[in-house]
């Protein structure tokens, strides 16, 4: 008989089936497409034997989450870490790099290095520190004050109009709001500086990993271990309401704020509806796949080396673009996020080809085929990337809300990533993972600590209904447990 419910099945979905699982329960996951995975597919978009990642595909979070590091994704998943973690390219032919090495880095910023290694060396020793504070529901003492101090006016600084005071140069700042801006909210702003300071470190301390295979093969690692300690995932079956479920003594809904309304209809108490009916989404994106005859053709030495490259030129640029983006337009010169992951996978494609994976940021529920910007930005940067494009697919904002339902007008994160969208997610609550109804708990990217592969909203949800509902602490989830 079946103990616990998961509905959906992307990284937040699986973390959650594999705790339940791990801890001796039966645990049955339920997902609407033919295939599990959620934002860990890898399909041949276009050609076969071209393997692109839908959603995801650089998992910078992948060796510090505390889930993964207990789940041992990195004995069970090949992991391709480059040297580069990232890179931001400006006119002129020239680049900002941040290697795993911040003395390296620092080395080639010039003049602004030694401020830059002030900024980022205390957040890279107290690395463990930073991701306890940031993947983690924000109300709470945090685990490791001085981290969370360092990390904290950190943030105060570079999320205000003092962001340049420490810099006199611009590859420095370049790279600060490149890596800033994927929190998709206006520059500078507190949340976004702290989206970059936290991605920034990880990319010093350990990298930014890419999967060997694509996104998918942490999917398949995830699914596997739910399988072989019991557990049952059925695809094609999608629920509507949560009567659809079978008796169980726990739910984990991997929704949007918007779907768990639809599923729980009038039993949710009308305060708690009200909070979620007022959730608010950020903007979105446009994503822009490529298959190449040729490696992109930087002009700046160095990117070609880098897992990702964030194409919006100097910092002023990057923080107008997502002015616009904000404001409801959409950039001639957007910012535009880059991994070239056959760089480091060859069989991502056959020999002679490579595949591009790019997005950009565009207004919530954008229909706009953002592909000509796009490659227009590229060949700014890398002059002759137009003759090496063999094909491309465009995915409006539309067609990603289109694809999940947890990406309402296209925002990937599901759900603004200002100061309250951060705090009130979805609801203000010191475990908001909990629903007032009871065994119903929500582990969607809506729940702390948001976006990005981390398995964390579900590990947190988990924990609690193990708490609440069965009495049993967090199972090991290593590979040699039981």
């Amino acid at each position: 008989m079946t103990e616990v419910a998961v509905v959906g099945s992307g990284p937040n979905a699986l973390a959650a089936a594999v705790t339940m699982a791990r801890a001796g329960l039966k645990v049955h996951v339920f997902e609407a497409a033919a295939t599990a995975g959620g934002g860990l597919r890898t399909t041949e978009l276009m050609e076969p034997g071209h393997f692109h990642d839908v959603c995801s595909a650089v998992h910078p979070m992948a060796l510090a989450s505390p889930f993964f590091r207990q789940f041992e994704l990195s004995r069970r998943v090949s992991l391709e870490v480059p040297d580069v973690s990232y890179g931001s390219p400006l006119d002129g032919g020239r680049a900002a790099l941040a290697y795993r090495s911040l003395d390296r880095t620092a080395a080639e910023l010039g003049h602004d290095g030694a401020a830059y290694r002030r900024l980022m060396a205390p957040l890279v020793r107290r690395v463990e520190g930073v991701a306890d504070l940031t993947l983690n529901q924000l109300l709470r003492i945090p685990g490791n004050p001085a981290a969370a101090a360092a990390f904290g006016l950190r943030a105060l600084e570079q999320g205000s109009p003092l962001w340049n005071a420490r810099f006199s140069q611009d590859l420095a700042p370049a790279l600060l709001s490149g890596v800033a801006a994927h929190a998709v909210v206006p520059l500078p702003s507190v949340t976004a500086a702290g989206a970059g300071l936290m991605l920034g470190a990880l990319g010093h301390a350990g990298g930014w990993p890419i999967p060997r295979g694509g996104s998918a093969a942490i999917a398949r690692a995830l699914t596997a271990d739910i399988e072989a300690h019991g557990g049952v995932i059925e695809t094609g079956r999608r629920i509507t309401s949560l009567a659809d479920l079978p008796p169980v003594r726990a739910t984990l809904l991997d929704v949007a704020p918007p779907a768990l309304l639809h599923l729980a209809g009038a039993r949710l108490p009308a305060r708690y509806r009200r909070v979620l009916e007022s959730f608010r989404f950020g903007n979105a994106a446009c994503k822009v796949d490529f298959i190449l005859s040729g490696p992109v053709p930087w002009a700046a030495e160095g990117l070609a080396d880098a897992g990702t490259v964030h194409v919006g030129g100097t910092r002023a640029e990057t923080a107008e673009a997502e002015r616009l983006v904000a404001a409801g337009r959409h950039p001639d010169r957007p910012y535009v996020l880059v991994s070239q992951p056959s760089r480091f996978d060859p069989g991502r494609a056959p020999a002679g080809r490579h595949i591009l994976w790019t997005y950009c940021h565009v207004p919530a529920g954008s229909t706009v085929d953002m592909g000509e910007a796009v490659i227009a930005q590229l060949e700014r940067f890398a002059p002759g990337f137009r003759d090496l494009v063999v094909e491309f697919k465009v995915t409006t904002a539309a067609g990603l809300a289109a694809y999940s339902e947890n990406y309402v007008g296209g925002d990937f994160g599901a759900g603004r990533m200002d100061l309250w969208g951060m705090l009130r997610r979805p609801v203000l609550s010191p475990v908001p993972w909990r629903t007032p109804l009871s065994g119903v708990y929500l582990c969607s990217s809506s729940t702390p600590p948001g976006p990005g592969v981390t398995g964390m909203p579900g590990f947190h949800a988990a924990k609690y209904a193990l708490r609440d509902i069965f009495g049993l602490a967090v199972p090991d989830l290593g590979i040699g447990a039981a």
